[in-house]
């Protein structure tokens, strides 16, 4: 596939979308001289951010709707990694003939350079800005794409051979290379746990969507792994390519040192930072360069993010935990740090099909109170907190709360001086806010605006 296939083809992008990736995916297109249609299920007032962001090309639009026409009279169908698989739409594609592609597929097929790929239920987004981070430090052209708002579509222009391109994966995405038969030449898997099922049949089915990463690598590929996960550990009986280990049990003498004076906490964020420094390694990625980034390295936004101190009382968001097991993670995380503090919760949403048994023993364990938003998670949330016995440090579960405001208010009214409100879903955040990072925005602004009374 060349970038001059695409001149004149009649192109449907299936999902415009309001992270980025739809709008990526359309300017690329555009570009490169193809007829777009994009279409999307939200309205007009819905997509209103990424309109804005193409309003001044030459496309055709379908909102609100799909039109079967869409789908039959077409070249290639561009689907965005959101659309389910089982969408009738896709149904109507195939028996007509219809080409269905994804952004990461094209983008494999026209990608000079080397791919390294970081794929995982947790951490992949902060592997791939540290080792993008160390990488940078040594190599003046390295790309930074992926599952991180925009099409990496968007990142070819800058890309040539000798450069070094870190792609970010999610499952969804990874799916949209198996039928190339395609494997980033390096690859890496931070950690799996049930996550999406409401997307997939099984739990099975999602760790085969992951093993993409790496099943089609050759064996001068390298694929580095989570020692410390029994599921991904198991996976390097797979793999035709060089496997690499890290372990927190098995920490580098070199790294030790540094690992002690970190900004970012809990032992998931460790094992993230050895991912990174594994593949540098592979890079040749001095010592010191590692050092003086990791001095530096605060996390990224909603990740168990410090927003402020209000009266005496700490706020953190950590939006992105959008699974049980995230959310547990952070908690400790956090009561390791500030063992003295109690800790009042904002969570819950939509439900993924996931068990919250083991958040609703962890909340009891270590949070004071658990203030809820509505949502079939919640609900879910709420009855497993119901089941087991509350000990004196957990004063209450305060229900069915349908705004962020209201949340953080309530939250700063429970909280003394040196308590901690934590934002950390474990859920879905489509019934009550665009998405996950609109959820982080709106806790954000709702503790800057305690500031004010």
């Amino acid at each position: 596939m060349k970038l001059k296939d695409f001149k004149n083809k009649r192109v449907t992008v299936m999902g415009l979308g309001i992270v980025g990736g739809g709008v990526g995916v359309v300017r690329f297109l555009v570009k490169a001289g193809a007829k777009v249609l994009a279409t999307d299920l939200k309205t007009e007032k819905e997509l209103e951010s990424s309109l804005k962001k193409i309003k001044n090309l030459s496309i055709e639009l379908v909102l609100g709707k799909h039109r079967a026409t869409d789908f039959i009279n077409t070249d290639l169908i561009i689907k965005n990694p959101g659309v389910p698989d089982d969408s009738p739409y896709f149904k109507i594609a195939k028996t007509n003939g219809a080409n269905i592609e994804t952004d990461v597929g094209i983008f494999f097929k026209l990608c000079p350079a080397q791919i390294i790929g970081i794929t995982g239920t947790k951490g992949k987004s902060t592997v791939a800005t540290l080792l993008y981070q160390f990488l940078k430090s040594k190599y003046s052209n390295v790309i930074l794409a992926g599952n991180i708002g925009t099409s990496p579509l968007e990142s070819l222009k800058k890309i040539r051979e000798r450069s070094k391109v870190i792609l970010e994966l999610s499952s969804w995405q990874l799916e949209g290379l198996e039928k190339h038969k395609k494997s980033p030449q390096v690859a890496l898997i931070t950690n799996i746990y049930p996550d999406h099922l409401n997307r997939y049949n099984s739990f099975k089915d999602y760790i085969n969507s992951k093993k993409i990463i790496f099943l089609f690598q050759r064996k001068k590929d390298n694929l580095f792994l989570n020692y410390d996960d029994p599921i991904v550990r198991k996976l390097s009986k797979l793999a035709r390519s060089q496997v690499y280990s890290f372990s927190r049990k098995k920490m580098p003498e070199d790294l030790a040192g540094i690992i002690e004076g970190l900004k970012v906490i809990g032992e998931h964020n460790i094992s993230n930072i050895l991912a990174a420094f594994s593949v540098a390694r592979l890079y040749k990625i001095p010592l010191k360069n590692i050092k003086r980034i990791l001095e530096r390295f605060k996390g990224l936004p909603g990740r168990e993010e410090f927003i402020g101190k209000i009266r005496g009382v700490n706020y953190f968001n950590d939006t992105t935990a959008t699974m049980p097991e995230a959310a547990v993670m952070t908690i400790r995380a956090l009561s390791q740090k500030f063992p003295e503090s109690k800790i009042i919760l904002i969570a819950g949403g939509e439900d993924k099909e996931l068990n919250y048994k083991n958040l609703a023993k962890e909340i009891l364990k270590k949070a004071s109170y658990s203030i809820i938003f509505s949502g079939s998670a919640s609900e879910k949330l709420e009855k497993e907190l119901k089941k087991f016995k509350k000990p004196k440090s957990f004063l209450s579960i305060i229900p069915k709360i349908k705004s962020m405001e209201k949340a953080v208010r309530q939250a700063s009214k429970l909280a003394d001086r040196g308590d901690i409100v934590l934002l950390s879903p474990a859920a879905a955040s489509f019934n009550l806010f665009k998405n996950e990072f609109d959820r982080g925005e709106q806790f954000n602004k709702a503790v800057r605006r305690l500031k004010k009374n």
